[in-house]
């Protein structure tokens, strides 16, 4: 079955649309937090690039709920209380992530502009973190559940839509 991600910056979401007419699951909506410095697409912004991306990578298939990450990579470590107040500043991807590839050129691909480049990803948080806030560095942050359950859903390729 084939997917379409919508992200709207503006209200916190992330819709999932299936493109069969005759499916069961027409739309699943989870809220999100982007990036705390708003929509934009430069490297070094710390905003949410817009426009048109493809999922070009799922990384953590079958790991643990609340796995954490460091350069996409599983460090063996779960994210409890006790992990958290030992790095106070650490910037937490958890469980899954989505990394994401623009598909527009001079907007989200290639150049001072690429999505893939700046490592941009939808990805798990701590549940004591906030949703429907931007508060992010950039990335889409979603609930460890939400996001398992869209990791399942979908496939490399799938395109993800992101509005201001």
């Amino acid at each position: 079955m084939s997917y379409s991600i919508f992200i709207s910056i503006s209200q916190q979401t992330l819709r999932v649309i299936s493109n069969e007419h005759n499916s069961a699951m027409q739309t699943r909506c989870y809220s999100v937090s982007s990036g705390l410095n708003g929509g934009g697409c430069e490297k070094d912004s710390g905003k949410t690039p817009l426009g048109l991306h493809q999922v070009r990578a799922k990384i953590g298939h079958n790991l643990p709920i609340n796995t954490v990450f460091v350069g996409r990579r599983a460090t063996g470590e779960i994210f409890d209380e006790r992990l958290a107040l030992s790095h106070p500043q650490r910037d937490w991807i958890l469980s899954r992530i989505l990394w994401l590839s623009g598909k527009e050129i001079g907007v989200n691909r290639l150049g001072n502009v690429d999505s893939m480049q700046r490592y941009i990803y939808i990805h798990g948080t701590p549940d004591s973190e906030p949703m429907g806030r931007p508060l992010s560095h950039g990335c889409i942050r979603m609930r460890n559940d939400d996001l398992i359950e869209l990791f399942d859903l979908i496939e490399p390729g799938t395109e993800v839509m992101i509005t201001p």
